[in-house]
């Protein structure tokens, strides 16, 4: 089982991102917390602290390449990050009365789920690599296996950084870093609780973040829950696509304005 010492956590303010950070805080372990809320990043800062951690802060928004590189480049300077979680996220899609999520949704969600990633994990590459050791965590959705019709913006920025991060995995793995790609499907956060819809098999970001911190200390290359809804949309691609079209359409759901 693999021991962090130095994490970064971005979407760390609620949710998973909370959660895992919580999990992860432990005497000698310095956590880099990442998000837009101030208030709400102190709050956890605070948590992690009375569990012994040494908590960092950095206030911004992922779409901010170089302001995280510059955060990225001063706590690794400081303490080497041997573990960084890319958990940042928004969500658009069908909103209540029909309207369509638009162009504009669909670039923000690119830039946020799949480009704020990489702004996470690029930076962090060259010093990892000479190091030789490291891992990375994308938190990317059972929505990187099938798009859904009333949430494409979404679906297409999960399944970018699935793609991306199992390239990331075949080229990083002889030269001994790991990545660890989560695929989740329902549990409760703010942004799960926009959803007016069906959420199957739901469970707490408590429970999620225990299956996520679990597959990162076994440098898992996969996880994704609940298996049997894992299981079918991994599958969906062998089924005949009108079929498949036909089943996720009766899968509707809204989603609210914040």
């Amino acid at each position: 089982m693999r021991a962090f010492r130095s994490v970064v956590i971005t979407g760390a303010s609620r949710g998973l991102g909370a959660a895992l950070a919580r999990r992860l805080a432990a005497p000698g372990v310095v956590l880099g917390l990442v998000g837009r809320d101030a208030a709400a990043l102190e709050q956890v800062a605070a948590a992690c602290a009375a569990r012994g951690a040494t908590p960092r802060i950095a206030r911004l928004d992922v779409r901010d390449g170089p302001a995280l590189a510059a955060a990225l480049a001063e706590w690794d300077a400081a303490a080497p990050v041997d573990l960084a979680v890319a958990n940042a996220g928004i969500a658009a899609g069908t909103r209540p009365g029909g309207a369509r999520e638009g162009l504009a949704a669909l670039r923000d969600q690119m830039e946020v789920n799949f480009l704020g990633a990489a702004h996470l994990v690029e930076p962090l590459l060259p010093a990892m690599l000479a190091r030789g050791r490291g891992s990375f965590g994308l938190v990317c959705s059972l929505s990187s296996f099938r798009g859904l019709p009333d949430s494409p913006g979404y679906c297409a920025s999960k399944a970018a950084l699935w793609s991306y991060g199992e390239a990331l995995r075949a080229e990083l793995a002889p030269r001994g870093l790991a990545v660890t790609l989560f695929a989740p499907g329902f549990f409760d956060s703010a942004m799960g609780g926009r959803w007016e819809g069906p959420r199957p098999l739901s469970i707490s970001a408590e429970a999620a973040a225990a299956k996520l911190e679990r597959a990162l200390r076994r440098g898992a290359a996969r996880a994704a829950f609940p298996w049997p809804l894992a299981l079918a949309l991994r599958l969906s691609p062998l089924a005949p696509a009108r079929l498949v079209d036909a089943l996720v359409r009766r899968m509707a759901f809204r989603i609210r304005e914040d």
